[in-house]
């Protein structure tokens, strides 16, 4: 556990006496407030805000920032309040203590919406002050270190949110060390099994590793001396989650990874001695074609500089070598951190300005967003960390994520630009608007007025202000489309009736059953027609003298009396009754999925999970939140996939691990390969999300299995197709 005398004795390398006072003083507030209280490791609580404080010190921040590490969980867990904070601290720590105390006094309706809220909450205050994030950082850093003390979902959940929104954060500030121990730690609890195999087979190679680190490491200085350049050599092993990644994208195993370690040279001087390095290394060893990449002429969008080239090296073994200045070393460490210079009276932004500007810029369309599901998968697609690299016609330099196309590009320009973007020019030749952005390219957007959107451009859009602007166009022409559509029906209706419909909209009775209904206007009551969401009968009905109501009363009382009936197994839906429900077969929900509805005119509603892959290509005004409310238990059918070695009595062996979690097979396609491997495809029966994974681990158990996967079809049935057609 790290002591107080630590944290000072650290911070006295750069801070003043009277810092040092104000962080002591800090502490024994803090350990005054939290006296008493314990983490689930049994450990006194006051242990968590001392080690996000000795972080805060490791990045060298100042005391402001580091007394609000030691407070940070005081006004949410304990009797403190922000006048106590203030009064004993100063205002800007009251407000860094503010902006990371989580809104746990509101009530949301979902776990997704406290958490789209809370991170909505920390960029908003992270736009007055950055530190905000780097103490959140910090504190993701501690709770990962010690997640093993959380339930099982819990680990699954924090861990899935780190390696999603706080490792990629710490990218974007450039925060190499922390990037790469969060994506390693959610790794662990993510995927356990891929970890603990993957630590025990690099474990194996260590002795071999080290060997030819020092050989590479020997070659390279002797090599970097001879041509009077000075600086430090160093290797390293690639950390475990990039490995994991590696294997995954290129569909290879762990003996067919051959870079597992990476080679730097940092330099003490100018950047104009990288290049001269680069040389040295190329007639050294024959580069590989496609690998050499200069983030020095074109640094990434966190800042980071240098020169990475991969070549095949001693032993014919390919590796990557990465060359940059000791200023450039730092950032790529430390980013944003590294540059971050305070003074009395207020902080001086000089090198960061730009940096932390992009940050802004990268989160403001995300604060018009009201819809949690789409906020939270909107400021992950913007800090989704792959970049490329192209050209405005005027030779301006734009970066893209990785997959970008033209449209992205557009949107990024002029919200105008996008919407009536109808093709592109790249590098002077017309392309599709779905071809994807590749580093280099030079892109010219061509417009037509009056031209708009269209919902297909989901498919390819990648930015989240290209998706928010198509989605945003999309739901409004949704809506006008229903309203016109609801209108067309109202007024067929009424006319069988003989009844005037721009009277009865003045009427006190419409009045009613605007209320009825929770809706403002007529437009309201049109559009939930034109979704099938209400019955035009009843709405008729209301409006008829009885003697002439007929069959049509009869139906509209047992519509208006009728109790909202239970939407079929176990799935609710707010504000809508009597709808159809059917699970979609593409994506097999689980009870413990997340989980959304898509409204078809006539045919009900159909579940899917909420990243299924064919919610990008549907009318996202027809999409509606949904949840899970079991009242009986039921079975679903899941499609699981198991790798594992070819021998006889394997599909026995499943089976009867199978039959062990009480599960049902309805159906098996086994395919062997001619490396004696076998892979299984199986549908089968399962109670919920908790229950399938039971069923995982049993299989894992197996000697004979490899791996287990869930996989989703992602095929719609015939009624989907013609929904989406």
């Amino acid at each position: 556990m790290i002591r107080i005398t630590d944290i000072l004795d650290k911070a006295g390398e750069y801070l003043t006496p009277a810092d040092l006072e104000m962080i002591e003083k800090a502490y024994i507030f803090s350990a005054s407030v939290h006296k008493g209280q314990v983490r689930l490791s049994g450990e006194p609580y006051l242990t968590h805000p001392m080690e996000v404080a000795g972080i805060l010190v490791d990045l060298k921040l100042d005391s402001a920032a580091i007394v609000t590490g030691l407070l940070h969980d005081t006004v949410e867990d304990t009797l403190a309040t922000p006048d106590q904070i203030e009064e004993s601290f100063g205002r800007d720590v009251v407000f860094l203590v503010n902006g990371l105390t989580k809104l746990s006094k509101i009530t949301f309706g979902s776990r997704e919406e406290r958490q789209a809220e809370n991170f909505r909450k920390m960029i908003m205050a992270m736009s007055s002050d950055i530190r905000i994030l780097l103490i959140k950082l910090a504190d993701r850093i501690h709770n990962m270190r010690t997640l093993e003390f959380q339930t099982p979902e819990n680990q699954q959940f924090i861990a899935g949110e780190t390696l999603d929104v706080y490792a990629p954060l710490a990218n974007r500030l450039g925060i190499y060390w922390m990037e790469v121990e969060l994506e390693d730690l959610a790794f662990r609890y993510l995927h356990p099994e891929h970890y603990y195999e993957l630590s025990t087979q690099i474990a194996k190679r260590k002795d071999e590793r080290e060997k030819y680190t020092e050989e590479v490491e020997a070659i390279l200085r002797k090599e970097l001396k001879k041509s009077g350049l000075k600086g430090e050599v160093e290797g390293r092993a690639k950390h475990f989650y990039s490995i994991f990644k590696k294997m995954k994208e290129q569909h290879i195993n762990f003996d067919e990874v051959y870079d597992l370690t990476a080679f730097r040279i940092i330099l003490d001087s100018r950047e104009k001695e990288c290049y001269e390095a680069l040389s040295i290394i190329h007639s050294l060893w024959k580069p590989v074609r496609g690998r050499f990449k200069d983030y020095i002429a074109m640094p990434k969008a966190n800042n980071y500089q240098s020169l990475h080239t991969t070549v095949i090296g001693p032993h014919a073994e390919r590796m990557e070598v990465q060359i940059r200045t000791m200023a450039m070393h730092e950032w790529a460490e430390k980013g944003i951190a590294a540059h971050w210079r305070y003074k009395e009276g207020g902080l001086s932004r000089e090198d960061e300005n730009e940096q932390i500007n992009k940050l802004r810029d990268l989160f403001e369309i995300q604060q018009d967003l009201n819809d949690p599901r789409e906020f939270m998968d909107n400021l992950k697609i913007s800090l989704f960390p792959d970049e490329v690299y192209v050209f405005t016609p005027h030779g301006d330099v734009k970066s893209f994520p990785k997959g970008a196309t033209p449209v992205d590009f557009a949107y990024s320009i002029h919200t105008d630009i996008g919407n009536q973007c109808t093709g592109a020019k790249v590098n002077r030749n017309i392309v599709p608007l779905k071809y994807k952005l590749q580093n280099g390219d030079t892109v010219e957007i061509i417009t037509r007025k009056g031209h708009h959107p269209s919902r297909d451009w989901l498919r390819y859009a990648v930015t989240s202000r290209a998706t928010s602007k198509i989605r945003s166009w999309v739901k409004t022409e949704g809506r006008k489309m229903s309203i016109s559509l609801g209108r067309d029906i109202l007024e067929k209706e009424f006319k069988k009736y003989n009844l005037n419909l721009n009277q009865i909209v003045k009427s006190d009775e419409s009045k009613k059953i605007c209320e009825e209904y929770s809706i403002a206007t007529l437009d309201d009551l049109a559009a939930n027609i034109g979704y099938g969401k209400v019955s035009v009968r009843h709405i008729v009905g209301r409006f008829l003298p009885k003697k002439k109501r007929g069959f049509l009363d009869i139906v509209s009382e047992k519509l208006k009396r009728k109790p909202a009936a239970p939407l079929s197994r176990g799935v609710s839906l707010t504000g809508i009754d009597d709808v159809m429900v059917r699970f979609a077969g593409c994506c097999d929900p689980l009870p413990g999925d997340s989980i959304i509805g898509y409204i078809s005119r006539g045919r009900g509603m159909t579940v899917h999970t909420a990243d299924c892959s064919m919610i990008k290509d549907m009318d996202t005004a027809r999409l509606v939140d949904v949840q899970w409310n079991l009242k009986e238990k039921h079975t679903y059918p899941a499609h699981i996939r198991v790798n594992c070695k070819d021998k006889k009595g394997l599909l026995a062996e499943i089976t009867s691990a199978m039959l062990a979690k009480d599960v049902n097979i309805n159906h098996a396609e086994i395919d062997t390969t001619p490396g004696k491997s076998a892979i299984c495809n199986l549908e089968i029966e399962v109670n919920d999300l908790k229950h399938f994974k039971e069923v995982v681990y049993e299989l894992k158990k197996l000697k004979s299995v490899l791996s287990v996967e869930r996989i989703k079809r992602a095929i719609p049935d015939p009624i989907e197709k013609e929904v989406l057609g």
